[in-house]
Protein backbone atom coordinates (compact mmCIF):
# COMPACT_ATOMS: atom_id res chain seq x y z
CA UNK A 1 0.00 0.00 0.00
CA UNK A 2 1.26 3.39 -1.01
CA UNK A 3 0.89 6.76 0.25
CA UNK A 4 1.79 10.53 -1.65
CA UNK A 5 1.58 13.76 -0.55
CA UNK A 6 1.24 16.59 -3.19
CA UNK A 7 1.34 20.37 -2.43
CA UNK A 8 -0.53 23.13 -4.37
CA UNK A 9 -0.65 26.66 -4.30
CA UNK A 10 -3.78 28.81 -4.31
CA UNK A 11 -3.45 32.56 -4.63
CA UNK A 12 -6.33 34.59 -4.01
CA UNK A 13 -7.07 37.86 -3.82
CA UNK A 14 -8.90 39.59 -0.87
CA UNK A 15 -9.19 42.59 0.97
CA UNK A 16 -10.29 43.34 4.80
CA UNK A 17 -11.98 46.66 6.04
CA UNK A 18 -10.42 47.94 8.69
CA UNK A 19 -11.76 48.68 12.24
CA UNK A 20 -12.54 52.74 11.22
CA UNK A 21 -13.59 51.59 7.84
CA UNK A 22 -16.14 49.60 9.78
CA UNK A 23 -16.79 52.14 11.60
CA UNK A 24 -17.15 54.61 9.37
CA UNK A 25 -19.17 51.91 6.84
CA UNK A 26 -21.84 51.78 10.06
CA UNK A 27 -22.10 55.55 10.99
CA UNK A 28 -23.09 56.39 6.91
CA UNK A 29 -26.16 53.62 7.01
CA UNK A 30 -27.24 55.61 9.96
CA UNK A 31 -30.06 58.44 9.34
CA UNK A 32 -30.46 61.42 11.24
CA UNK A 33 -32.14 59.90 14.64
CA UNK A 34 -29.87 57.15 14.49
CA UNK A 35 -27.48 59.26 13.99
CA UNK A 36 -27.76 61.43 16.97
CA UNK A 37 -29.03 58.65 19.31
CA UNK A 38 -25.23 56.85 18.60
CA UNK A 39 -23.58 60.44 18.95
CA UNK A 40 -25.44 60.29 22.52
CA UNK A 41 -24.27 56.92 23.30
CA UNK A 42 -20.91 57.38 22.19
CA UNK A 43 -20.93 60.68 24.37
CA UNK A 44 -22.17 58.70 27.45
CA UNK A 45 -19.71 55.98 27.27
CA UNK A 46 -16.28 57.71 26.26
CA UNK A 47 -15.08 59.60 29.02
CA UNK A 48 -12.52 61.62 26.40
CA UNK A 49 -15.42 63.29 24.35
CA UNK A 50 -17.03 66.66 25.35
CA UNK A 51 -19.78 68.50 24.11
CA UNK A 52 -17.72 72.37 23.79
CA UNK A 53 -19.55 74.84 25.46
CA UNK A 54 -17.06 77.66 24.77
CA UNK A 55 -15.28 77.02 21.71
CA UNK A 56 -12.62 79.68 22.59
CA UNK A 57 -11.79 77.41 25.65
CA UNK A 58 -10.22 74.58 23.26
CA UNK A 59 -6.59 73.71 23.89
CA UNK A 60 -4.68 76.50 21.48
CA UNK A 61 -1.94 74.01 21.03
CA UNK A 62 -4.41 71.39 18.72
CA UNK A 63 -5.58 72.78 15.71
CA UNK A 64 -9.48 72.82 16.30
CA UNK A 65 -10.04 71.00 13.21
CA UNK A 66 -8.15 68.06 14.43
CA UNK A 67 -9.97 67.40 17.77
CA UNK A 68 -13.53 69.02 16.94
CA UNK A 69 -16.54 69.41 14.55
CA UNK A 70 -19.67 71.70 14.23
CA UNK A 71 -22.43 70.22 12.34
CA UNK A 72 -24.89 72.35 13.09
CA UNK A 73 -26.16 74.82 10.05
CA UNK A 74 -26.19 78.96 10.47
CA UNK A 75 -28.99 78.76 8.01
CA UNK A 76 -32.23 80.13 9.78
CA UNK A 77 -34.38 77.12 8.62
CA UNK A 78 -37.66 78.59 10.17
CA UNK A 79 -40.13 78.07 7.15
CA UNK A 80 -39.25 73.89 7.60
CA UNK A 81 -40.97 71.94 10.26
CA UNK A 82 -39.46 68.87 11.54
CA UNK A 83 -40.95 68.46 14.93
CA UNK A 84 -42.98 65.31 15.36
CA UNK A 85 -46.79 66.06 15.80
CA UNK A 86 -48.18 66.23 19.68
CA UNK A 87 -48.42 62.95 21.18
CA UNK A 88 -52.09 63.35 22.38
CA UNK A 89 -54.31 61.13 24.26
CA UNK A 90 -53.39 57.26 22.37
CA UNK A 91 -56.56 54.63 21.56
CA UNK A 92 -56.24 52.44 24.37
CA UNK A 93 -56.85 55.57 26.83
CA UNK A 94 -59.26 57.31 25.21
CA UNK A 95 -61.39 53.74 25.41
CA UNK A 96 -60.70 53.25 28.68
CA UNK A 97 -62.00 56.64 29.15
CA UNK A 98 -65.44 55.90 27.69
CA UNK A 99 -65.60 52.43 29.56
CA UNK A 100 -65.17 54.40 33.28
CA UNK A 101 -67.97 56.22 32.54
CA UNK A 102 -70.49 52.80 31.94
CA UNK A 103 -72.11 51.39 34.71
CA UNK A 104 -71.45 47.81 33.52
CA UNK A 105 -70.87 44.83 35.93
CA UNK A 106 -66.88 44.29 37.12
CA UNK A 107 -66.61 40.77 34.86
CA UNK A 108 -67.72 42.79 31.93
CA UNK A 109 -65.92 45.48 32.62
CA UNK A 110 -62.84 43.16 33.16
CA UNK A 111 -63.53 41.93 29.03
CA UNK A 112 -64.03 44.94 27.71
CA UNK A 113 -60.84 46.05 28.99
CA UNK A 114 -59.08 43.46 27.60
CA UNK A 115 -60.92 43.50 24.37
CA UNK A 116 -59.40 47.15 24.13
CA UNK A 117 -56.03 45.91 24.80
CA UNK A 118 -56.31 43.50 22.04
CA UNK A 119 -57.78 46.23 19.35
CA UNK A 120 -54.81 47.00 16.73
CA UNK A 121 -53.27 50.37 16.25
CA UNK A 122 -56.45 50.79 13.53
CA UNK A 123 -58.81 49.73 15.56
CA UNK A 124 -59.79 45.93 14.55
CA UNK A 125 -59.94 42.94 17.10
CA UNK A 126 -58.44 39.62 15.77
CA UNK A 127 -59.22 37.46 18.63
CA UNK A 128 -62.61 35.59 18.73
CA UNK A 129 -65.10 35.17 21.81
CA UNK A 130 -64.10 31.74 22.38
CA UNK A 131 -60.38 32.70 22.60
CA UNK A 132 -61.15 36.13 25.17
CA UNK A 133 -62.62 33.67 27.72
CA UNK A 134 -59.73 31.02 27.46
CA UNK A 135 -57.31 34.01 26.89
CA UNK A 136 -58.59 35.64 30.38
CA UNK A 137 -59.17 32.30 32.09
CA UNK A 138 -55.35 31.01 31.53
CA UNK A 139 -53.68 34.70 32.06
CA UNK A 140 -55.15 36.79 35.00
CA UNK A 141 -57.42 33.84 35.92
CA UNK A 142 -60.58 35.57 35.53
CA UNK A 143 -63.76 32.83 34.86
CA UNK A 144 -66.27 35.09 32.11
CA UNK A 145 -69.17 33.87 30.55
CA UNK A 146 -69.12 33.80 26.58
CA UNK A 147 -72.60 35.87 26.95
CA UNK A 148 -70.26 38.43 29.11
CA UNK A 149 -67.26 38.88 26.43
CA UNK A 150 -70.18 39.04 23.56
CA UNK A 151 -71.47 42.44 25.82
CA UNK A 152 -68.34 43.45 26.30
CA UNK A 153 -67.61 43.16 22.72
CA UNK A 154 -70.90 45.03 22.32
CA UNK A 155 -69.96 47.87 24.30
CA UNK A 156 -66.17 48.34 23.26
CA UNK A 157 -68.37 48.87 19.61
CA UNK A 158 -70.56 51.79 21.16
CA UNK A 159 -67.40 53.75 22.27
CA UNK A 160 -66.00 55.98 19.95
CA UNK A 161 -64.43 56.37 17.52
CA UNK A 162 -67.01 54.16 16.00
CA UNK A 163 -66.24 50.85 14.29
CA UNK A 164 -63.89 49.96 16.85
CA UNK A 165 -63.59 46.24 17.74
CA UNK A 166 -64.55 45.62 13.99
CA UNK A 167 -63.27 41.75 13.35
CA UNK A 168 -63.00 43.10 9.18
CA UNK A 169 -63.57 46.06 7.22
CA UNK A 170 -67.38 44.75 6.61
CA UNK A 171 -67.98 45.00 10.02
CA UNK A 172 -66.09 48.35 10.97
CA UNK A 173 -68.68 50.01 8.15
CA UNK A 174 -71.83 48.78 9.50
CA UNK A 175 -70.84 49.18 12.74
CA UNK A 176 -70.26 53.11 11.65
CA UNK A 177 -73.64 53.01 9.96
CA UNK A 178 -75.85 51.85 12.85
CA UNK A 179 -74.35 55.20 15.00
CA UNK A 180 -75.43 57.52 11.53
CA UNK A 181 -78.93 58.76 11.93
CA UNK A 182 -82.09 57.26 9.95
CA UNK A 183 -82.31 57.95 6.08
CA UNK A 184 -82.78 56.40 2.81
CA UNK A 185 -79.15 57.04 1.62
CA UNK A 186 -78.35 54.99 5.61
CA UNK A 187 -80.62 52.17 4.78
CA UNK A 188 -79.66 51.56 1.21
CA UNK A 189 -75.93 51.36 2.41
CA UNK A 190 -77.01 49.20 5.08
CA UNK A 191 -78.41 46.93 2.30
CA UNK A 192 -75.05 47.29 -0.19
CA UNK A 193 -72.48 46.21 3.07
CA UNK A 194 -74.97 43.32 3.91
CA UNK A 195 -75.80 41.78 0.87
CA UNK A 196 -73.55 43.54 -2.05
CA UNK A 197 -70.41 43.99 -0.79
CA UNK A 198 -68.39 41.74 -2.91
CA UNK A 199 -70.08 44.46 -5.91
CA UNK A 200 -69.12 47.28 -3.70
CA UNK A 201 -65.52 46.06 -3.33
CA UNK A 202 -65.22 46.02 -7.08
CA UNK A 203 -66.99 49.12 -8.10
CA UNK A 204 -69.32 46.93 -9.83
CA UNK A 205 -72.34 49.22 -9.45
CA UNK A 206 -74.77 48.11 -12.15
CA UNK A 207 -74.75 44.60 -9.88
CA UNK A 208 -75.99 46.42 -6.95
CA UNK A 209 -78.71 47.87 -8.81
CA UNK A 210 -79.91 44.76 -10.20
CA UNK A 211 -79.73 43.09 -6.99
CA UNK A 212 -81.02 45.45 -4.26
CA UNK A 213 -83.97 46.43 -7.26
CA UNK A 214 -83.14 50.26 -6.78
CA UNK A 215 -82.16 53.17 -8.81
CA UNK A 216 -79.07 54.51 -10.17
CA UNK A 217 -79.76 57.63 -7.83
CA UNK A 218 -80.29 56.34 -4.72
CA UNK A 219 -77.03 53.66 -5.08
CA UNK A 220 -74.92 56.80 -5.67
CA UNK A 221 -76.15 58.70 -2.54
CA UNK A 222 -75.68 55.34 -0.53
CA UNK A 223 -72.42 54.76 -1.58
CA UNK A 224 -71.58 58.50 -1.23
CA UNK A 225 -72.37 57.74 2.50
CA UNK A 226 -70.06 54.47 2.55
CA UNK A 227 -66.72 56.65 1.37
CA UNK A 228 -67.29 59.49 4.00
CA UNK A 229 -66.82 55.99 6.54
CA UNK A 230 -63.33 55.74 8.69
CA UNK A 231 -61.81 52.23 7.22
CA UNK A 232 -59.29 52.46 10.15
CA UNK A 233 -61.00 54.23 12.69
CA UNK A 234 -58.57 53.53 15.85
CA UNK A 235 -55.45 55.64 13.36
CA UNK A 236 -57.84 58.89 13.90
CA UNK A 237 -56.36 58.54 17.28
CA UNK A 238 -52.99 59.27 18.72
CA UNK A 239 -51.27 56.37 18.66
CA UNK A 240 -48.23 55.52 20.96
CA UNK A 241 -45.05 56.80 19.50
CA UNK A 242 -43.50 53.93 18.73
CA UNK A 243 -46.59 52.93 15.89
CA UNK A 244 -45.91 56.62 14.55
CA UNK A 245 -43.70 56.99 10.94
CA UNK A 246 -41.80 60.43 11.69
CA UNK A 247 -39.45 61.17 8.94
CA UNK A 248 -36.84 63.33 9.99
CA UNK A 249 -34.79 64.70 6.49
CA UNK A 250 -31.03 64.40 7.24
CA UNK A 251 -29.96 67.36 4.59
CA UNK A 252 -31.85 70.66 3.83
CA UNK A 253 -31.94 72.11 0.61
CA UNK A 254 -32.43 76.18 0.46
CA UNK A 255 -32.34 78.37 -2.66
CA UNK A 256 -31.86 82.01 -2.48
CA UNK A 257 -31.24 84.51 -5.83
CA UNK A 258 -31.21 81.15 -8.08
CA UNK A 259 -28.43 79.87 -6.51
CA UNK A 260 -28.74 76.56 -4.10
CA UNK A 261 -27.46 75.29 -1.12
CA UNK A 262 -27.31 72.33 0.80
CA UNK A 263 -26.64 71.74 4.80
CA UNK A 264 -27.10 68.62 7.31
CA UNK A 265 -29.73 69.10 9.24
CA UNK A 266 -29.35 67.28 12.70
CA UNK A 267 -28.82 68.20 16.50
CA UNK A 268 -25.16 67.07 16.84
CA UNK A 269 -23.58 69.13 19.43
CA UNK A 270 -19.62 69.96 18.46
CA UNK A 271 -17.46 67.31 20.23
CA UNK A 272 -13.91 67.92 21.06
CA UNK A 273 -11.62 65.75 22.88
CA UNK A 274 -11.55 66.33 26.20
CA UNK A 275 -8.55 68.75 28.13
CA UNK A 276 -7.28 66.41 30.24
CA UNK A 277 -7.48 63.43 28.11
CA UNK A 278 -5.28 65.59 25.16
CA UNK A 279 -2.99 66.29 28.18
CA UNK A 280 -2.21 63.09 29.49
CA UNK A 281 -1.68 62.17 26.14
CA UNK A 282 0.53 64.49 25.03
CA UNK A 283 2.85 64.32 28.11
CA UNK A 284 3.05 60.23 27.78
CA UNK A 285 4.29 61.29 24.08
CA UNK A 286 6.71 63.55 25.16
CA UNK A 287 8.34 61.08 27.58
CA UNK A 288 7.67 63.37 30.14
CA UNK A 289 6.50 60.44 32.18
CA UNK A 290 8.92 57.95 31.56
CA UNK A 291 7.36 55.53 33.55
CA UNK A 292 4.42 54.09 32.04
CA UNK A 293 1.29 55.38 34.66
CA UNK A 294 -0.78 52.48 35.72
CA UNK A 295 -3.76 53.71 33.47
CA UNK A 296 -2.21 55.08 30.69
CA UNK A 297 -3.23 52.18 27.87
CA UNK A 298 -7.16 53.40 28.73
CA UNK A 299 -6.35 56.66 28.84
CA UNK A 300 -4.83 56.11 24.88
CA UNK A 301 -7.55 53.85 24.12
CA UNK A 302 -10.04 56.19 24.80
CA UNK A 303 -8.15 59.04 23.38
CA UNK A 304 -8.17 57.25 19.83
CA UNK A 305 -11.28 56.41 20.11
CA UNK A 306 -12.53 59.62 20.35
CA UNK A 307 -9.97 61.19 17.94
CA UNK A 308 -11.26 58.60 15.49
CA UNK A 309 -15.08 59.08 16.19
CA UNK A 310 -15.12 62.50 15.65
CA UNK A 311 -13.38 62.03 12.49
CA UNK A 312 -15.47 59.49 11.06
CA UNK A 313 -18.42 61.87 12.13
CA UNK A 314 -17.14 64.93 9.81
CA UNK A 315 -16.26 62.01 7.13
CA UNK A 316 -20.02 60.96 7.34
CA UNK A 317 -21.24 64.44 7.20
CA UNK A 318 -18.87 65.38 4.24
CA UNK A 319 -19.62 62.25 2.26
CA UNK A 320 -23.60 63.29 2.58
CA UNK A 321 -22.59 67.21 1.07
CA UNK A 322 -20.95 65.94 -1.58
CA UNK A 323 -23.49 63.12 -2.50
CA UNK A 324 -26.03 65.88 -2.38
CA UNK A 325 -23.99 68.51 -4.16
CA UNK A 326 -23.32 66.10 -6.89
CA UNK A 327 -27.56 65.38 -7.43
CA UNK A 328 -28.24 68.80 -6.95
CA UNK A 329 -26.07 69.66 -10.21
CA UNK A 330 -27.16 66.76 -12.13
CA UNK A 331 -30.63 67.49 -11.53
CA UNK A 332 -29.96 71.31 -11.65
CA UNK A 333 -33.13 71.75 -13.77
CA UNK A 334 -35.68 70.13 -11.29
CA UNK A 335 -34.39 72.01 -8.39
CA UNK A 336 -34.93 75.34 -10.20
CA UNK A 337 -38.57 74.37 -11.44
CA UNK A 338 -40.21 71.44 -9.05
CA UNK A 339 -41.07 70.02 -12.51
CA UNK A 340 -40.88 65.86 -12.25
CA UNK A 341 -40.82 66.44 -15.98
CA UNK A 342 -37.33 68.30 -15.68
CA UNK A 343 -35.60 65.03 -14.02
CA UNK A 344 -32.77 63.32 -15.88
CA UNK A 345 -31.86 59.49 -15.95
CA UNK A 346 -29.22 58.99 -12.86
CA UNK A 347 -27.40 56.35 -11.27
CA UNK A 348 -25.40 55.62 -8.69
CA UNK A 349 -22.38 55.12 -10.68
CA UNK A 350 -23.07 58.60 -12.46
CA UNK A 351 -22.65 60.08 -8.67
CA UNK A 352 -19.36 58.07 -8.60
CA UNK A 353 -17.92 59.26 -11.81
CA UNK A 354 -18.65 63.25 -10.39
CA UNK A 355 -17.60 62.49 -7.13
CA UNK A 356 -15.11 59.53 -7.19
CA UNK A 357 -16.76 57.74 -4.00
CA UNK A 358 -17.18 54.22 -4.37
CA UNK A 359 -20.45 52.48 -5.42
CA UNK A 360 -20.91 51.34 -2.15
CA UNK A 361 -20.55 54.48 -0.26
CA UNK A 362 -23.21 56.47 -2.45
CA UNK A 363 -25.27 53.22 -2.12
CA UNK A 364 -25.46 53.14 1.81
CA UNK A 365 -25.43 57.75 1.83
CA UNK A 366 -28.68 57.34 -0.03
CA UNK A 367 -29.96 54.25 1.29
CA UNK A 368 -33.25 55.62 4.26
CA UNK A 369 -32.13 59.23 4.18
CA UNK A 370 -34.35 62.25 3.26
CA UNK A 371 -34.21 65.55 1.82
CA UNK A 372 -36.13 68.83 3.10
CA UNK A 373 -36.74 71.61 0.22
CA UNK A 374 -38.61 74.54 0.49
CA UNK A 375 -41.48 72.13 -1.66
CA UNK A 376 -41.19 68.70 0.27
CA UNK A 377 -39.41 66.43 1.84
CA UNK A 378 -38.06 63.98 -0.20
CA UNK A 379 -36.02 60.18 0.23
CA UNK A 380 -32.63 60.92 -1.81
CA UNK A 381 -33.76 57.44 -4.08
CA UNK A 382 -36.09 59.91 -5.48
CA UNK A 383 -34.04 61.53 -8.08
CA UNK A 384 -32.42 58.48 -9.03
CA UNK A 385 -34.11 57.10 -12.15
CA UNK A 386 -33.47 54.51 -15.32
CA UNK A 387 -33.59 55.44 -18.69
CA UNK A 388 -37.16 54.20 -20.76
CA UNK A 389 -36.11 53.45 -24.39
CA UNK A 390 -32.90 54.35 -26.37
CA UNK A 391 -30.60 56.48 -25.68
CA UNK A 392 -28.41 58.63 -28.34
CA UNK A 393 -28.36 61.51 -30.69
CA UNK A 394 -31.08 59.76 -33.06
CA UNK A 395 -33.24 60.02 -30.08
CA UNK A 396 -35.67 62.58 -29.66
CA UNK A 397 -35.83 62.76 -25.83
CA UNK A 398 -34.50 60.69 -23.52
CA UNK A 399 -37.15 59.46 -21.09
CA UNK A 400 -36.94 58.82 -17.40
CA UNK A 401 -39.30 56.45 -15.01
CA UNK A 402 -40.10 59.68 -13.19
CA UNK A 403 -41.70 61.24 -16.67
CA UNK A 404 -43.72 57.86 -17.06
CA UNK A 405 -45.22 58.10 -13.93
CA UNK A 406 -45.82 61.57 -13.81
CA UNK A 407 -47.94 61.24 -17.24
CA UNK A 408 -49.53 58.17 -16.04
CA UNK A 409 -51.20 60.15 -13.20
CA UNK A 410 -51.96 62.95 -15.23
CA UNK A 411 -53.53 60.72 -17.76
CA UNK A 412 -55.89 59.34 -14.16
CA UNK A 413 -56.53 62.64 -13.16
CA UNK A 414 -58.66 63.61 -16.27
CA UNK A 415 -59.79 60.78 -16.99
CA UNK A 416 -63.47 60.21 -17.11
CA UNK A 417 -64.09 59.08 -13.92
CA UNK A 418 -67.38 56.57 -14.83
CA UNK A 419 -64.97 55.20 -17.95
CA UNK A 420 -61.46 55.34 -16.57
CA UNK A 421 -58.75 53.95 -18.81
CA UNK A 422 -57.60 50.54 -19.08
CA UNK A 423 -53.62 50.68 -18.84
CA UNK A 424 -53.97 49.96 -22.85
CA UNK A 425 -55.98 52.98 -23.22
CA UNK A 426 -53.12 54.55 -21.02
CA UNK A 427 -50.54 53.28 -23.48
CA UNK A 428 -52.53 54.50 -26.54
CA UNK A 429 -53.09 57.74 -25.33
CA UNK A 430 -48.87 58.11 -24.52
CA UNK A 431 -48.07 56.71 -27.92
CA UNK A 432 -50.32 59.50 -29.04
CA UNK A 433 -48.21 62.19 -27.15
CA UNK A 434 -44.86 60.71 -28.21
CA UNK A 435 -43.93 58.08 -25.32
CA UNK A 436 -42.97 54.16 -26.92
CA UNK A 437 -43.91 52.23 -23.88
CA UNK A 438 -45.30 48.74 -23.56
CA UNK A 439 -48.55 48.22 -21.77
CA UNK A 440 -46.29 46.27 -19.26
CA UNK A 441 -44.70 49.05 -18.53
CA UNK A 442 -47.98 51.19 -17.59
CA UNK A 443 -48.97 48.74 -15.52
CA UNK A 444 -45.54 48.80 -13.41
CA UNK A 445 -45.37 51.87 -13.29
CA UNK A 446 -48.84 53.19 -12.17
CA UNK A 447 -49.34 50.02 -9.84
CA UNK A 448 -45.50 52.05 -8.07
CA UNK A 449 -47.98 54.62 -8.21
CA UNK A 450 -50.43 53.38 -5.91
CA UNK A 451 -53.03 53.66 -9.00
CA UNK A 452 -55.59 51.17 -8.80
CA UNK A 453 -56.95 49.12 -11.93
CA UNK A 454 -59.24 50.94 -14.00
CA UNK A 455 -62.29 48.78 -12.47
CA UNK A 456 -61.32 50.03 -9.25
CA UNK A 457 -61.19 53.69 -10.32
CA UNK A 458 -64.84 53.59 -11.57
CA UNK A 459 -67.14 56.11 -9.85
CA UNK A 460 -70.87 56.36 -10.71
Amino acid sequence: MSSSQSLSLDQRLSMRLSAQQLRFVKMLEFNAPELEEAVEREIEDNPALEVVEEPENVDKELPRYRTSINNSSPDDYSDYDFSPPDTGESLYDCLLRQLSERDIPEKVRLAATYVIGNLDSNGYLHRTIPAIVNDMAFGPGIDITEDDARRALDIVRDLEPYGVGATDLRECLMIQLRHLSDSQPKEDALKIIESQFEAFSMKHTHRIITGLKIDKERVRRAIDLILTLNPKPGASINSDAGNTNIIIPDLVISTEDGILSVATNNRIPELAIDRSFSEAVREMESGERRKAKRGSEFITSRYNDARDFIKILRQRQETLITVMTAIMKIQHEYFMTQDVYRLKPMMIKDISAMTGLDLSVISRATNNKYVATPWGIFPLRFFFSDSIGEEGDDAAETLTNRKIEAEICALVEKEDKQHPLSDEKIRQEMEAKGYDVSRRTVAKYRDRQGIPVARLRKEL
